[in-house]
């Protein structure tokens, strides 16, 4: 089969610890151009592909005729402008998440996606992470029974950030940053739509760094999630149902912990999750020998190329991408007047197709 040739535009930090060596190891993929404004980023980038063409700017890649698709990792604010221009010179897209920084520019790119029919596949790289997916079956499996209510987190140590990463203008704060990632899975676990919305936002190190979010589902399900950037590492779900309870923790196991009601060996079953995973799953062994990555990159991407290709349809797509946008915005309306909002206000029109 011939490779697939793929052009990574931006090379910022993501790109250089996830994106680069994850396209240099794929077996079906040819990375045959990069593109990135800054000297310094490129030229790293250059040297870890020697045998990709470096571009200072995505026009000069696009207008490359061997690039048969992009994955995109540019600033946020900088996604819909370059994802246009990638869709009107016939390249398959992989956009990184969020699909824009607001509705509007989303709407755009949501009509020139479906006016090219292209590939356009948002990177809700979580979705595939073999944890994630399995507590999917148990959920939607009634393995927890009649569900009660959702619980999760999303969170990152104090680090020191991008300027763009500190000003929602700019694309920055927990709400794109990490509320999009659940929202998304929110819609990928329960299988159903967010209907309703509150939420609370705090500025501390940086604008919106840190944000509190009520969902209420089409079922009248409730998720309570709170997102930082100003605290410490955590990813974890927690779904609590009238036969027990679910626990999907992303950095700190490889399993997915179902605990009934009776509680019965509640303690001996976290033990022996918890040392079974490590022993079992390559991944997690690896975060504690300083190794593998997140395992869920490599699947989306590979995803990605298959749908590009034809043969199977991109999930999730810009539409999903899209939704997710939509919660952001509903909360932010939300963290402004203090009141619930509902996600019929934005039209079902803007969802269709």
């Amino acid at each position: 089969m011939t490779k697939f040739r793929l052009g990574l535009i931006g090379c910022g930090r993501i790109a250089q610890m996830v994106h680069l060596p994850l396209l240099m190891r794929l077996p079906d993929v040819d990375l045959v151009a990069l593109a990135e404004p800054d000297v310094t980023r490129r030229q790293e980038a250059a040297r870890r592909a020697p045998q990709s063409t470096a571009y200072a700017t995505h026009d000069q890649l696009l207008g490359n005729s061997s690039v048969d698709a992009v994955l995109i990792s540019s600033p946020n604010a900088l996604h819909v402008e370059i994802a246009i221009a990638a869709l009107n010179a016939g390249k398959h897209v992989y956009l990184e998440k969020p699909l824009a920084t607001n509705l509007h520019e989303g709407r755009a790119l949501l009509d020139v996606w479906r006016r090219t029919k292209l590939v356009g596949m948002i990177g809700f790289n979580y979705r595939f992470n073999p944890m994630h997916q399995l507590a999917r079956q148990h959920i939607q499996g009634n393995k927890l029974g009649e569900l009660v209510s959702v619980r999760s987190v999303f969170a990152s140590a104090a680090r020191v950030l991008p300027e763009w990463k500190k000003s929602r203008e700019t694309g920055g704060g927990a709400l794109l940053d990490f509320a999009s990632h659940h929202i998304d899975l929110v819609r990928f676990f329960f299988g159903q739509e967010i209907e309703q919305v509150f939420a609370e936002i705090r500025s501390q190190r940086c604008e919106g760094d840190s944000a509190m979010l009520e969902l209420r589902l089409a079922d009248g399900l409730l998720v309570q999630s709170f997102f930082t950037m100003s605290a410490l590492d955590e990813d974890r779900f927690e779904v609590y149902g009238t036969r027990g309870k679910l626990t999907v923790d992303r950095l700190l196991s490889r399993t997915v912990e179902v605990i009934d009601s009776t509680r019965k060996m509640i303690e001996l079953q976290r033990l022996r999750s918890a040392f079974g995973s490590l022993l079992r799953n390559p991944p997690l062994l690896g975060k504690f020998v300083g190794g593998n990555p997140e395992p869920s990159f490599s699947r989306a991407v590979t995803h990605f190329v298959a749908a590009a290709r034809g043969d199977k349809q991109a999930s999730p797509d810009f539409a999903d991408g899209y939704r997710s946008l939509a919660v952001v915005a509903a909360a932010e309306e939300s963290a402004r007047t203090g009141h619930k909002v509902l996600l019929r206000k934005f039209g079902d029109e803007d969802f269709a197709g």
